[in-house]
């Protein structure tokens, strides 16, 4: 990741990036700002003309007026002004939190695998806060701070030049010191949440084994990982306070040092004669009117430094490629010559792999029917699921689906021909119905039902309080219903193809049967495909392809294999399996 150091331009051309859609609401938050500072700026010099209009006896119910209405004009200003710039804030929070999501989702699988799920999650709820001010608030009150501080030294110039000279070498030094602790403050906050992230990665898969963390005993332990990242967040943090309360002091210290010199020497000549009053007591306000501007430069500086850091990770998110989901060719609808799948010698390594996945993996799977893929573990047996599923394209070789090379398909196209029933069965956000109706929200409830019924969950989820509506999370499912629920998924869309990872491995024997009669129904019309060790879900595959070093090993029925392969021998002996 690029550091705000290397990359500050580039951070900030990143924030602009966030801030152009919403350009012409913060430039009218910016113009109300100049009008607050305006007001704020007229004031004492109202005041001064109140103390000229007593030592003239002149009339001071003008004065006295203009004074009131500058106050009710600031207010109201400042109110439209902080309204305006937080709902911009909010808007590209949900901006950036959108376009990020989005990425996630329809982000290339290796490059989601690079990362950890806490800290991509970590990029769309802590980073987007950091950028809410920064993109938003803090660079108006910046220029509007700017804007103030230069009008109130241009202003004491008009009442007294030699004040003037006091409060600049005071302004000067205070800039020169907050200066340079604003890169402290912004490498201490980058590497805070950086910390942040490394922590939501550690926690994320953690509490996804929670089970083994328990079993096993290691709940400090794992507590433990999660502090370290937790402490090292806050000591970042913490360094981060430090030196910005440094800022705030020396910024407030060297002002209010500023205050005393001018009194003392604003009363000096004015007991000499040289100053009046009134313009002393005008440069006086003015001078505690620089703390507000100061402070402002201050505090938005540093939120605008947590800002670009932020920036920075947000845009590394942004490097997840995407897949072009709808680019390519429709699936060519299926006939006698062309149904199914073929491979042709098929090479894929994964990113990052020293060793090929599959290597010159050869075979055909026809339209219709059931072909089991078995073997060692290693074999290449869930990489060709992801071929199929384009997860991953291969290295070389060809793939071809209905008689078209997979490549140019789309791949939107392709994943709607194939229903897949993944060995890790996770529920997902919703109700049962939601779980099941997953791919086709609007699939009737009597089909949901019946699928339901065929994987024998149909009997429990009437006995739950809301039934099909019961939360997915609350229905208290064990492992082999969530791969019921899973295959019930799988089953209500009728897919052409179906792809069956280990989707057996944690039921009981007679839903295991009620799983198999579904799986020669589904043959009779698709091309069911299953990956599975406990050999006995595929004794009765029509081809089985047994692989071996990523590549097909041999092919033929359970009877074939038993007579002619000692792989497939030994693997049926290990499960104890007859011939």
């Amino acid at each position: 990741m690029s550091s705000p150091r290397r990359s500050r331009g580039g951070n900030l051309a990143l924030l602009a990036s966030f801030v152009r859609p919403h350009r012409r609401r913060l430039l009218a938050g910016l113009l109300l700002g100049l009008g607050v500072a305006a007001s704020a700026l007229a004031t004492p010099l109202v005041t001064k003309m109140i103390l000229d209009s007593v030592s003239t006896s002149a009339s001071l119910t003008a004065p006295v007026a203009a004074l009131l209405g500058l106050l009710v004009l600031g207010v109201v200003l400042g109110y439209a002004q902080a309204t305006l710039l937080g709902t911009v804030a909010e808007n590209v929070v949900l901006d950036v939190r959108t376009s990020l999501v989005r990425r996630f989702f329809r982000g290339r699988l290796p490059d989601l695998q690079r990362r950890s799920s806490g800290e991509l999650v970590s990029r769309v709820v802590a980073d987007t806060v950091l950028l809410r001010e920064a993109s938003s608030t803090s660079l108006v009150n910046l220029i509007n701070g700017a804007v103030s501080l230069t009008g109130t030294i241009v202003l004491m110039a008009v009442l007294d030049v030699p004040l003037l000279g006091v409060t600049l070498a005071a302004v000067t030094v205070v800039g020169l010191l907050v200066a340079a602790l604003m890169r402290p403050i912004a490498e201490a906050q980058s590497r805070a949440q950086d910390e942040i992230g490394k922590l939501g990665g550690v926690l994320a898969a953690g509490l996804d084994a929670v089970r083994t963390v328990k079993a096993d005993g290691a709940e400090d332990r794992q507590t433990q990982r999660v502090v370290m990242h937790a402490e090292a967040s806050a000591r970042h943090s913490i360094k981060a306070v430090r030196t910005e309360a440094a800022a705030w002091s020396a910024a407030d210290g060297g002002i209010q040092l500023a205050i005393i010199a001018i009194l003392a020497f604003g009363a000096w000549r004015v007991s000499t004669g040289d100053l009046p009053v009134s313009t002393l007591i005008a440069f006086l306000l003015y001078a505690f009117g620089l703390v507000a501007p100061v402070s402002e430069i201050t505090l938005n500086v540093t939120q605008l430094q947590a800002g670009i850091a932020a920036a920075a990770r947000i845009r590394d998110a942004e490097s997840i490629r995407t897949e072009l989901l709808d680019a390519g060719a429709p699936v060519p609808a299926a006939d006698a010559a062309t149904a199914g799948l073929s491979f042709t010698d098929v090479t894929m390594t994964y990113p990052g792999s020293a060793h090929p996945a599959l290597t010159g993996f050869t075979a055909d799977i026809p339209g219709r029917g059931h072909t089991a893929l078995v073997g060692p573990s290693g074999s290449g047996k869930t990489t060709v699921f992801s071929l199929l599923l384009r997860f991953y394209d291969p290295d070389t070789g060809v793939i071809r689906l209905n008689g078209a090379d997979h490549r140019t398909l789309s791949i939107a196209a392709v994943r709607h021909h194939i229903a897949y029933v993944q060995q890790e069965t996770p529920l997902l956000p919703g109700s049962i119905r939601d779980n099941i109706a997953f791919r086709s929200p609007d699939t009737d409830d009597q089909i949901i039902w019946q699928a339901l019924d065929a994987v024998g969950l149909a009997d429990h989820v009437r006995k739950l309080p809301a039934g099909l509506a019961e939360p997915a999370a609350q229905a208290g499912l064990s492992g082999g219903q969530r791969q019921r629920v899973a295959l019930a998924r799988a089953i209500v869309t009728r897919p052409a193809i179906l792809l069956l990872d280990e989707a057996t491995s944690q039921l009981d024997g007679l839903t295991e049967a009620a799983v198999q009669r579904i799986i020669t129904d589904l043959a009779q019309h698709s091309a069911v495909i299953t990956i599975a060790h406990r050999l006995s879900t595929v004794i009765d595959a029509d081809t089985i392809l047994l692989m071996e070093k990523g590549t097909v090993r041999a092919a033929g029925t359970h009877r074939d294999l038993l007579t002619r392969d000692d792989l497939y021998r030994d693997l049926v002996a290990a499960l104890r399996i007859g011939s």
